[in-house]
């Protein structure tokens, strides 16, 4: 029974791989996000940034003292405030990278 199911699992194994590898060999559009990557950005990925540079932005004053004996303020603000807010407010709508549009 058990080496039944060892070997039904590493055919369920196989066939999700298989069935995955068209998806990991398709080329994004270049010519932009779609509709749904953009609504997508919108409802989801932009409330949990904004959430991310809130807590980052928190955190990153609670550890500022700390930092500041470290000498390294500028990049843990970088880290933690800088760039969760880039991604949320500079990046363009359904974009992946934080750059802007015309500088890729």
């Amino acid at each position: 029974m058990i080496k039944n199911m060892k070997a039904l699992r590493a055919l369920a194994m196989t066939a999700a791989l298989l069935i995955c590898q068209p998806a990991w060999s398709f080329e994004a559009d270049p010519h932009g996000p779609s509709g749904i990557d953009m609504a997508a950005d919108l409802i989801i990925g932009r409330p949990v940034l904004l959430a991310t540079t809130i807590v980052g932005s928190a955190i990153w004053l609670v550890a500022l003292p700390f930092s500041a004996l470290g000498g390294n303020v500028g990049e843990s603000a970088d880290a933690l405030v800088i760039g969760p807010a880039k991604a949320t407010f500079v990046r363009c709508l359904g974009c992946s990278s934080n750059a802007y549009k015309g500088t890729r």
